[in-house]
């Protein structure tokens, strides 16, 4: 086996070892020729290639709109179905996506991380 000299993760092949101490490194050798997002894995790079080159094959079938990833379509489908999956855990308020909720928990964990030009005060949320 071959295993990681920073986290003792073992792996069975040396390939599997070099992508994952990418982690550790920070290394990103996958560069898209679009624009200056760079990855880990070719995966990555694949994945994040479908932006640049149109191809949608993910599509709403509530209003036909069209997605690059997956993803993306889930997200867009709980418009239609007003899932909100996301649950604040100090007061129960749910939310259709992830930044919603995290934006929301400033409320709570008093991160102030907005400050007036005027008076240096600072606050949780931008308005």
């Amino acid at each position: 086996p071959y295993q990681c000299s920073q986290c003792d993760k073992a792996f069975s092949h040396n390939g599997s070892l070099i992508t994952h101490q990418r982690i550790h490194t920070g290394e990103k050798p996958y560069q898209c020729s679009q624009c200056d997002k760079a990855f880990s894995q070719m995966n990555g790079l694949k994945y994040h290639e479908r932006i640049h080159y149109g191809k949608k094959s993910f599509q709403c079938s509530q209003c036909d709109k069209t997605f690059s990833h997956n993803s993306g379509l889930i997200r867009h489908q709980r418009i239609h179905t007003g899932e909100k999956p996301y649950q604040c855990n100090q007061c129960d308020k749910a939310f259709s996506q992830i930044n919603g909720l995290k934006y929301h928990e400033r409320i709570h964990y008093g991160k102030k991380s907005f400050q007036c030009s005027q008076c240096d005060k600072t606050f949780s949320h931008n308005s």
